[in-house]
């Protein structure tokens, strides 16, 4: 079972509730580098070959979800916010959220959130099943997947629809970088909102939770570094006041606070 920190996720929930009725790519981290290529204790990634492939037809993927709708974030995509209903709804989330300045970099290490992409996070969706977080996500959100032959879990090639530039990626392994994974609550900026003080399990669950990952354009990716709303916002308009819920998600179920400038920013993007 999924756990909860303290009880702001509670009031967010009862919003949610009330509104519904891995990538084999290389990672970026939080400050734009070439992150973990390969994730200990899973299936090995970006550096295997991908002779022998095997088709599986269609991914988990389908149509992407609205994150209102998808608390969780086991649900495919990030569908745009349209309705009226959905972004009053957003806008009341954004409002639970708490401020505080932005904190020091200092002592900031991916380390301290757990080797990349490990199956062993306690208490996020999909951990233990045997297959590493970089593909669960490329197996939720990917289209036409074929996987390394004999594996269920490694995906060699798929169709990525990109929920932050609006295009399209045919993605091979051979070119891993155009598809990586994004932290949508970078974790350098949890890190300067007082991460630093979490244990290293609640780190842990933060990198490898589904709710705070996406698959998305390399490029798009490394242009976000570790910048929260108020700094970087994705390119596609229509799917920023998604991406404000979903950070709000993020933030609402780790208790981080945002600074007042991003959440003043999130609060625009799902305005009318």
């Amino acid at each position: 079972m999924q756990k909860r920190f303290g009880r702001a996720l509670i009031p967010g929930l009862a919003v949610l509730l009330a509104v519904a009725g891995c990538s084999s790519g290389a990672e970026k981290d939080d400050d734009g580098r070439d992150g973990a290529k390969q994730s200990r204790g899973g299936q090995s990634s970006a550096g295997q070959s991908s002779a022998g492939q095997s088709s599986a037809g269609q991914g988990g993927a389908g149509q992407a979800v609205i994150p209102l709708k998808n608390p969780d974030g086991t649900k495919p995509g990030l569908a745009p916010v349209t309705t009226k209903t959905d972004r009053v709804a957003a806008e009341r989330l954004i409002g639970q959220l708490v401020t505080k300045g932005r904190g020091p970099r200092t002592g900031y290490e991916r380390d301290k959130f757990g080797y990349a992409w490990m199956d062993t996070a306690d208490g996020v969706p999909l951990a233990r099943n045997g297959c590493d977080t970089r593909n669960d996500l490329l197996r939720r959100d990917g289209q036409e997947l074929r996987f390394r032959s004999g594996s269920d879990c490694v995906v060699v090639a798929m169709t990525l629809h990109d929920p932050y530039t609006g295009k399209t990626i045919e993605w091979r392994k051979e070119k891993a970088a155009e598809v990586q994974i994004d932290h949508v609550v970078p974790l350098s900026y949890s890190w300067q909102m007082g991460s630093s003080r979490w244990p290293k399990s609640k780190r842990q669950q933060l990198a490898n939770d589904v709710l705070n990952l996406i698959p998305v354009d390399g490029r798009a990716n490394s242009s976000k570094g570790d910048s929260g709303p108020a700094s970087w916002l994705p390119p596609d308009t229509s799917i920023r006041c998604a991406y404000a819920v979903r950070f709000a998600q993020v933030a609402l179920k780790y208790e981080i606070p945002v600074t007042a400038a991003d959440q003043r920013m999130m609060r625009q993007q799902c305005a009318g």
